[in-house]
């Protein structure tokens, strides 16, 4: 009996930890999608979710600002690569990741050579307007 309450209490533990909020937003012609909190296994679908949202509004560009994520762990950035490869040619795509929960693991498995990368959303904003 008390495995299982403790394991009902790591359970309760482990699904509090993923906890990760997904906003939109239309700057111009621009959609950007910021996720916050952790993109894991559990909460990759929310950001994937409003990814294939805005994409689906064919923006001029997407941008998924990442600065707000404590955690990214490979299902976030597999979904960061699937967005890369199925949008529309015509819309431009770029993420906004600084620091070592972000911009490290992106530049580590390298999808920072196949999706441009940017320290702020201004930046990013910038070169997609260029």
């Amino acid at each position: 009996m008390d495995e299982q309450r403790e394991a009902s209490a790591a359970n309760a533990a482990s699904s509090s930890s993923s906890a990760c909020e997904v906003s939109e937003r239309q700057i111009g012609e621009v959609a950007v999608v910021a996720p916050s909190g952790v993109v894991d296994m559990l909460t990759a679908p929310q950001l994937e979710g409003a990814i294939r949202t805005a994409l689906s509004n064919k923006p001029a560009g997407l941008v998924v600002d990442l600065t707000a994520v404590e955690f990214l762990a490979s299902a976030g950035m597999g979904v960061i690569v699937a967005a890369h490869e199925e949008k529309d040619d015509g819309t431009k795509f770029c993420i906004v990741a600084e620091g070592p929960a972000t911009s490290r693991p992106l530049k580590l498995v390298g999808i920072a050579d196949i999706v441009p990368l940017y320290a702020t959303l201004d930046e990013a904003l910038a070169a997609l307007d260029s």
